[in-house]
């Protein structure tokens, strides 16, 4: 898998989101603060639900460009065989013959990100699964939570 096409990947649909928030957020805001809004009387809260709501949506917009930012700075070194795994790391776990790939990374955890035919899932350290990965190697077992209960998979590359 290209790691560099699928942080494009990831780029690409986190734009597109700040995008979308950032529309919703001018809307919201607009309704709060249009005549048609005005309180008709005490219990009339259109206007005030419309700011917080442009509030929130405002907010998600801030974090969604922090996020684009972290990824635009993250530095995708090649890890060797015996390197242990670290944000930028391209990470394929096996269980039972199933292969997954996932992609450590500063933000956006559970986006999925794709290369042309392939897919890799974000972690991030912060999530259950990256606590697991990071600092760990090829070879190495870890434990992810299912449906049906815990499923070892074992680190069969890290990129």
């Amino acid at each position: 898998m290209d790691k560099i096409a699928l942080t494009r990947s990831i780029i690409s649909q986190l734009e597109a989101e700040l995008a979308l928030q950032t529309e919703a957020a001018l809307g919201s805001r607009e309704e709060a603060t249009d005549e048609e809004s005005r309180a008709e009387d005490k219990y009339d809260m259109r206007s005030q639900s419309a700011a917080y709501l442009a509030a929130g949506q405002a907010r998600l917009a801030s974090e969604i460009a922090g996020a684009i930012a972290g990824w635009k700075a993250l530095t995708l070194r090649v890890f060797g065989p015996g390197d242990e795994i670290a944000a930028g790391a391209l990470v394929t776990l096996e269980s039972e013959g199933r292969k997954d790939a996932f992609l450590v990374g500063p933000h956006s955890g559970g986006l999925e990100a794709r290369d042309g035919e392939s897919a890799a899932t974000v972690v991030t350290g912060s999530s259950p699964l990256g606590r697991q990965l990071v600092g760990r190697r090829v070879g190495d077992v870890v434990q992810i939570a299912d449906r049906l209960g815990p499923v070892l998979q074992r680190v069969v590359s890290v990129e």
